[in-house]
């Protein structure tokens, strides 16, 4: 039976909507508040984003105004257009090593013409809509591509330190290196130094003084240092050299060989593409975790590509560098509090501001400081968390290859091994499978460690039939798949042991797992003296006693049997198997056996399974990160709809997800000693007010009598109809017609119970923020309050968001999960 069960009138209370509803604020404080953060976030970004655009022009041997075109057209352009709000586009360090030679080969208005037909493809791929097929690509391949682009920026940029000129290739660079260090610059070389130290040191500064300064991005005080240091001291050194803008190359028709331009053209798309989508995914992580960010609606990386490749089309028809999306800017632009895609673009607009006007503080920058900026960055890119994380996945060789390849031959043909190295990997994975055939105790073991393909049967054959006819075999799989021609041997074979009296026990990874599928090779014997259940149960953890499939048949009582209405008393026996009752097992209820047998199931399959966890809980105690509060109906089932284990949430449940206000009248303490405990001792993280459709609660609160000043209500005489009078300011929000309603993204609620379950969550949430506790830890910021709606005919949750046109219940979509 459902726990919302529709009640007698009841009579709706009123409450004064004292305090903002669900976070974040709506209206006029909202608006003021994500201005003032995206202006803050524009200037940090555009004290990043300025050297480093110079840096990077100066390293691809571009006009250096080509870098501060391609930043304001991808803060402007990729900003306004692009599908994820918070990244910020630019001339990236990525493209240094594809730019640098298409302009060595061609020249720089071929190059902006490619650039152009770069941006045409990446909005071809756009409206294709395969922007989520990149996220497929091995990340092995992207951070090895990545760190080969970053050791051959380092290289090329170790020249410049030291006062001379980079070659066209790294081993190149590295022959002329030994020559270039016989005849450094000390000049260049002191203020290399001297800027790498500023890089390094500035984010280490101690104390309240250093948290201050440390706001100031560490690239803008290494240069700024460098340049005010070289001025005073009236060093002689190579400077950034503005031409006029009148003078400024735009883009020309492509000219050189066919076959060489679409290469640079696929390189150029290639890599702007990558960049982009991963760090469009990058940014919705980042976004997430800040404190207080509530819900992230996730990046629409089809709008990304196509806002890209506008960027691009734009940028290189300007005589810019091409565009994408840079993980430095984007990580400092989130670090910032950017709420929106202002920041993107007013970013933008300060470049263009600082391309007309500061023309004469920019040209006192040395060449050797911007070198040494764009070096550390170079550096940055060769990642050991990345590497790391390859080799624990037994991927380094596919990493090493591929940054390998694009050190020494080029990015795309780098890229292209590393795609090679990866099928390899995998083929070899899929073909390498080990078969052990054991004996311990009398039992044989059959141990497939990797994956089961046909091209492993004559070895599992084999193994198979070295068991005895009539053994006791145990077959454990150790690996994720299982194509048809081994299931069907394993399965033939399982068949024709059981029929000659063995025993055959299929485990998963883990002893003692039974694999899930296929299903018929799960079945196991049947554990003695357990009438009603069997070894073979495959009943999920979530199915319903009534769907249980694990009883079989119990055999007819004989004629010294028990009757069938006979209860028999505890330590009796039994007489169908002779073994004594225990008291769960007495009598014959439905609800009884069900309940002993859930007990019973849970013993025998899951409480081996979580022993070790619940004995760490138990010992550390509960840290819970999450309140989740929802109805005490029993279709919702909370660790299922969150995919949660022990110790993750701390679970609240009554009769309408309801939330007494503080002081109220027949308020009941249970909830907010509740909620006091996990906001002051546990230190809960988030609180969720969960609704549901079908609620009995809510359809009590529809058909209950309305209160008039001329004819109140009589106040409800039963506990469930004074419970349910804290409903009634989730009524009264229902039926002001001012008020706007909260709803479902796509589709208008099916009726008016719905429209008040989602009425309700917001309610309630009202209600939260009224509780000392929780407007403390709010006001603090370490606490953050969500909504959510779980449709259950559809099993379909729904998360509360705040957008322009009110509040929206979206869709929780299973690729936002993957992602």
């Amino acid at each position: 039976m459902s726990a919302c069960v529709p009640a007698g009138a009841t009579e709706p209370a009123h409450t004064e909507r004292a305090h903002p509803p669900h976070s974040p604020p709506p209206g006029r404080r909202r608006g003021f508040r994500v201005a003032s953060a995206d202006l803050s976030a524009a200037v940090a970004v555009f004290l990043i984003a300025l050297p480093l655009s110079l840096g990077i022009a100066l390293t691809t041997g571009a006009p250096l105004q080509a870098g501060l075109v391609a930043a304001a057209v991808g803060g402007l352009v990729a900003g306004r257009l692009g599908g994820s709000p918070l990244q910020v586009s630019g001339p990236a360090a990525g493209l240094t090593v594809v730019t640098a030679d298409v302009i060595h080969q061609y020249g720089w208005r071929t190059t902006c013409a490619v650039t152009v037909l770069a941006g045409l493809a990446q909005l071809g791929l756009g409206c294709l809509r395969v922007a989520r097929g990149a996220l497929a690509v091995s990340p092995a391949i992207v951070h090895g591509m990545l760190a080969g682009i970053g050791v051959t920026i380092a290289v090329a940029q170790a020249h410049i330190v030291l006062g001379g000129e980079p070659q066209s290739s790294v081993p190149d660079n590295l022959r002329a290196l030994p020559a270039q260090l016989a005849g450094l610059d000390p000049a260049a070389l002191a203020m290399s130094v001297l800027t790498l130290a500023v890089l390094l040191l500035w984010p280490r500064l101690p104390g309240r003084a250093g948290h201050l300064l440390r706001r100031v991005p560490a690239a803008l005080v290494a240069v700024a240092g460098a340049t005010a240091i070289a001025a005073a001291a009236g060093l002689v050194l190579p400077l950034v050299d503005l031409p006029s803008w009148r003078s400024h190359a735009l883009a020309g028709l492509p000219e050189g060989p066919v076959l060489g331009l679409v290469a640079a053209v696929l390189a150029t798309t290639l890599v702007c593409s990558v960049q982009s989508l991963l760090g469009a995914v990058a940014v919705d992580k980042l976004a997430s975790a800040r404190p207080g960010a509530g819900h992230v609606v996730r990046s629409d990386l089809d709008r990304e590509l196509l806002g890209q490749g506008a960027a691009n089309v734009v940028s290189g028809t300007l005589g810019g560098l091409p565009v994408a999306g840079v993980a430095v800017r984007s990580t400092a632009n989130v670090h910032a509090g950017a709420v929106s895609r202002n920041s993107t673009m007013l970013h933008g607009v300060l470049v263009v501001a600082a391309a007309l006007l500061l023309v004469p503080l920019l040209e006192l920058i040395p060449l050797a400081s911007l070198a040494a900026l764009v070096m550390a960055v170079g550096i940055r890119m060769v990642s050991l968390h990345h590497i790391r994380t390859v080799t624990r996945h037994r991927e380094v060789l596919v990493y090493a290859v591929t940054a390998l390849g694009v050190i020494s031959l080029g990015v795309l043909e780098g890229v292209a091994l590393g795609i090679a190295a990866a099928v390899g990997v995998a083929l070899h994975r899929l073909t390498r499978t080990r078969i052990t055939h054991t004996e311990e105790d009398g039992v044989h073991h059959v141990h497939v460690r990797g994956q089961l393909t046909f091209l492993a049967v004559p070895r599992l054959s084999r193994a198979l039939h070295l068991v005895p006819q009539g053994a006791d075999a145990v077959v454990a799989l150790d690996g994720s798949f299982m194509d048809h021609a081994a299931y069907e041997t394993l399965q033939d074979w399982q068949s024709t042991h059981t029929a000659r009296g063995g025993t055959v026990e299929i485990t998963g990874r883990r002893t003692g797992v039974r694999i899930a599928e296929p299903g018929a090779l799960a079945s196991g014997p049947v554990p003695d003296g357990e009438p009603g259940t069997s070894g073979d149960c495959r009943c999920r953890a979530w199915t319903a006693w009534r769907n249980h499939q694990c009883d079989r048949p119990s055999p007819a009582p004989d004629d010294a049997g028990a009757r069938p209405d006979e209860t028999l008393e505890s330590g009796e026996a039994d007489p169908r198997t002779g073994r004594a009752l225990s008291a769960p097992a007495r009598g014959h209820t439905p609800g009884g056996r069900q309940l002993a047998r859930g007990l019973s199931t849970f013993q025998r399959r899951t409480a081996p399974l979580v022993r070790g966890e619940l004995a760490r809980l138990a010992r550390e105690g509960q840290r819970p990160s999450q309140l989740f509060l929802t109805c005490a109906d029993s279709r919702v089932v909370t660790s299922m709809i969150t995919s949660s284990g022990p110790g993750d949430l701390f679970v609240v449940r009554n009769v309408g997800n309801l939330v007494p206000p503080p002081g109220a009248e027949s308020g009941d303490d249970s909830v907010a000693a509740a909620i006091e405990y996990a906001v002051d001792v546990l230190a809960v993280r988030s609180i969720t007010v969960c609704g549901h459709s079908g609620c009995g609660a809510m359809q009590a609160l529809l058909d209950s009598r309305p209160a008039s000043p001329a004819s109140p209500a009589a106040p409800a005489a039963t506990p469930l109809g004074r419970w349910l009078r804290h409903g009634g300011p989730s009524l009264e929000r229902l039926r002001d017609t001012g008020a706007s309603a909260p709803r479902l993204a796509g589709r208008p609620p099916a009726d008016d119970v719905e429209q008040l379950c989602l009425t309700n969550v917001v309610q309630q949430l009202e209600h939260l923020r009224a509780h000392e506790s929780v407007a403390h830890a709010l006001k603090e910021g370490s606490l953050e309050l969500h909504g959510v709606y779980f449709h259950v005919g559809e099993a379909q949750a729904y998360l509360l968001a705040e957008q322009e046109e009110g509040r929206v219940f979206d869709r929780v979509r299973d690729v936002d999960l993957v992602v």
